[in-house]
C-alpha cells in the first residue's frame, strides 16, 4: 500500500521556521522524485520543491528559493521541508508528492507526479 504522510504544520509568525516531514510507505519510500506542493486558499495548487533518490539535487519554485530547503532520509522513508523567514504568502496547505520519474524530467510540469499526501497546514501570521 503506497502511503505518504505529511506532518509537522502549524501557525507561526512572520520571520519564523517551520519543518514539515513526509513519511512514505510502499512504492512511494523507493519514489526516484520527491516533491512538496502547497496549495493557498482560492488558488491552484503550485510546486515547491523537489528532491531526487541520492538527494544530490533539488530543485525550487523561485518564490521559495534561499528560504526553503529540502532533504530526505532514505533510511527513515521520509522527506523533511526546511521552512524559514517565513511570510503570510506561504499560508497553504502542503502536500507531499512521490513520482517514479526521476526530477530530470520534471514531472511536476507536465503532471507527472503519482502519490500524493492528505496535506498539513502551514499558517503564517503577520
Amino acid at each position: 500500500q503506497v502511503q505518504l504522510v505529511e506532518s509537522g504544520g502549524g501557525l507561526v509568525q512572520t520571520g519564523g521556521s517551520l519543518r514539515l516531514s513526509c513519511a512514505a510507505s510502499g512504492r512511494a519510500s523507493n519514489s526516484p522524485t520527491m516533491g512538496w506542493f502547497r496549495q493557498a486558499s482560492g488558488k491552484e495548487r503550485e510546486f515547491v520543491a523537489a528532491i531526487n533518490w541520492s538527494g544530490t539535487s533539488t530543485y525550487y519554485a523561485d518564490s521559495v528559493k534561499g528560504r526553503f530547503t529540502i532533504s530526505r532520509d532514505n533510511a527513515k522513508n521520509t522527506v523533511y521541508l526546511q521552512m524559514n523567514s517565513l511570510i503570510p504568502e506561504d499560508t497553504a496547505v502542503y502536500y507531499c508528492a512521490a513520482a517514479m520519474t526521476p526530477p530530470v524530467f520534471k514531472p511536476w510540469v507536465s503532471g507527472g507526479m503519482n502519490y500524493w499526501g492528505k496535506g498539513t497546514l502551514v499558517t503564517v501570521s503577520s
